[in-house]
């Protein structure tokens, strides 16, 4: 009776990790609420710390290809808005807005985004510039190669560009 109890203890130690690591790859979710347990129990042996670190920095990413995302939006928008004056809609108005709203709940969120923001913005400009060319199929020599609004008028959302 004491080896069963032996190795039923042995097991019990033993398949936390192995059902952990391959929880990760059938059932994210569940694997996302039993490492939220261990961590609540203080139980870090348990925890798939390889897998959690990876998910923790793929957030962080998301997070700055989201804020990359809207910024590259509300810019070809107001590249649009400036230069296609004669095409505005209310469309563009609404999706500048949006994206807006987006990046200052982003930042309400999460502060330290201003400074991925203010860091990749002449990067995303450009990104944003060359999607304006072939939106609109108007000469790349009508939107400036450096960005015309700056970072303040691009967050405010009031503010629209003059043809």
């Amino acid at each position: 009776m004491v080896i069963a109890t032996d190795q039923t203890q042995t097991q019990q130690k033993t398949q936390p990790e192995i059902t952990h690591n391959a929880l990760y790859e059938q059932d994210f979710c569940l694997w996302i609420e039993r490492a939220l347990l261990l961590l609540h129990e203080g139980n870090l042996r348990d925890l798939d710390l390889e897998n959690l670190l990876e998910e923790i920095a793929d957030m962080g990413n998301s997070q700055k290809q989201a804020l990359e995302s809207n910024l590259k939006i509300i810019l070809m928008h107001l590249l649009k808005y400036k230069y296609q004056a004669d095409k505005r809609t209310n469309s563009w108005r609404y999706t500048i807005i949006e994206h807006r709203q987006r990046i200052r709940k982003a930042f309400k969120n999460s502060p330290s985004l201003r400074r991925y923001f203010l860091q990749e913005f002449t990067d995303v400009y450009l990104d944003a510039r060359q999607l304006a060319v072939v939106e609109t199929e108007l000469s790349p020599n009508i939107f400036p190669i450096e960005c015309p609004f700056t970072t303040d008028q691009v967050l405010d959302e009031d503010y629209f560009p003059a043809p």
